[in-house]
Formats: C-alpha cells, sequence, structure tokens
C-alpha cells in the first residue's frame, strides 16, 4: 500500500475514534438528563408513529446496546433495552429518531427506497468483496479483471454508505421537527437531542468517507496497473 493512502487511512480512522468518543460521551451526558414528561423511549416512539397517522407499525425492543433500527420488511422500530425502557433525552431522541424512519417508508420517501433496493448486494458484497479486492491486488499482473470485479462490488458498499447519508440526516430532521412541534420536550432537552442526533450522524458521514477514500485507493492501483500494460 502507498504511504499517502496510509496516512489518509489512519487520519480517517482518527477522525473516526475521535467521532465516536464523542457520541459516546454525549450520549451519556444526556442519558443523565431526565424527561420532564417522563415518557419512556417506547412511549415516545408509540405517540410518534400515531402523529403521524402510521398504525401498522410496532415498537418492540432488541437486545444489546447501540442496535436501534427500524426494520422495513417487518414493519417494527426496534430499540435497545436502554431506550426502550428509559425516561432521558437521549432515549428519547434514538426513539424519534427511528420513527423517523417509518415516516420515511410510510411517505415513500425516495433514498430511503434506494437504500432498501441496495440492501441484498450489499449483504452479498459485504461477504466477499474483501476477498476479491486482495485476490485482484496479488494477481494484478496476470489477471487484472479481477480487480475490477471487486472494485464494481465495493462502489456498491460505497454508493449504499452515500445513500444513507440523507436518509439519517433526514429521519433526524423529521424527528426534531416532532418533539419541537408537539411540545414533547423542554428547550434544554430539545437541545440535548439536536446535539445527540448530530453527533450520531456524523458517524454515517465518516464512514462514507472512509468508503470513498478506500475505492479512490483500488481504483488508482487498476489505473497504474493498465498504464503499465
Amino acid at each position: 500500500m502507498g504511504s499517502g493512502y496510509l496516512i489518509i487511512a489512519g487520519l480517517i480512522m482518527l477522525f473516526s475514534w475521535l467521532v465516536s468518543s464523542r457520541l459516546k460521551s454525549k450520549f451519556e451526558l444526556y442519558s443523565q438528563l431526565q424527561l420532564k414528561n417522563g415518557m419512556s423511549g417506547a412511549e415516545i416512539a408509540e405517540k410518534m408513529l400515531a402523529d403521524n397517522g402510521i398504525i401498522d407499525v410496532r415498537v418492540i425492543s432488541t437486545p444489546g446496546q447501540l442496535t436501534d433500527h427500524y426494520n422495513p420488511s417487518d414493519k417494527t422500530v426496534n430499540l435497545s433495552e436502554a431506550v426502550y425502557n428509559h425516561r432521558n433525552t437521549a432515549a428519547a431522541a434514538v426513539a424519534a429518531h427511528e420513527c423517523g424512519h417509518a415516516v420515511q417508508h410510510a411517505i415513500g420517501y425516495e433514498w430511503l427506497t434506494m437504500r432498501s433496493k441496495l440492501v441484498p448486494i450489499v449483504s452479498v458484497a459485504s461477504n466477499y468483496v474483501q476477498w476479491i479486492l486482495i485476490a485482484g491486488i496479488l494477481m494484478i499482473k496476470t489477471f487484472p479483471q479481477l480487480l475490477l470485479v471487486g472494485i464494481v462490488i465495493f462502489a456498491a458498499t460505497t454508493l449504499f454508505s452515500v445513500i444513507t447519508l440523507p436518509v439519517e440526516y433526514d429521519a433526524s430532521n423529521r424527528a426534531l421537527a416532532w418533539l419541537e412541534n408537539k411540545h414533547m420536550l423542554t428547550q434544554e432537552e430539545q437541545a440535548g437531542a439536536k446535539d445527540a442526533l448530530k453527533w450520531a450522524a456524523r458517524t454515517y458521514v465518516v464512514a462514507a468517507i472512509g468508503s470513498i477514500a478506500t475505492l479512490l485507493y483500488y481504483i488508482s492501483i487498476y489505473s497504474g496497473s493498465s498504464r503499465r500494460n
């Protein structure tokens, strides 16, 4: 690997660590800020769904930490145990954010639709793409087409990372707008929810930048080999 790529990769890893650490500290901070309305994450989620006229989505608890997600295939808002049961600002922010995805699904938000179509491809590609890329680099002189195949597959995962950005930001914007318009939180709690979701979104930005940088690196290897040949 070239020194330039190693430097870029190192910087991205450092930035990713800093953002993740900051996100963790923010959520720990806002987990201590108890809601004045006394509602749990599950109750927040159920009310947001109801207020948006969504009656076919269930709110369920899922094991683990940071396992919160919306599953469009079975229409469930899955909240980690801490978010589902707790009554703090962090739980409210996460619960509303995941319901933001449910709202996107209900209205046919185009970026979510595009991302959903890529899920099966990315799920399969993620299991094999690194091995194909490594083999492609090792066989670059004798079988450069293999690296090209790996690049095309990796490009699909990069596209997924990029499309994820508007999906996540839009879900957060919908969540924050609902929390504010329905006067669910105090001013302090609303500011905390906004801050927490801002740092959560930045993790997706780092992931997209890292994926783009890696894709460009593999493209440069293939292009360099093609010129030499």
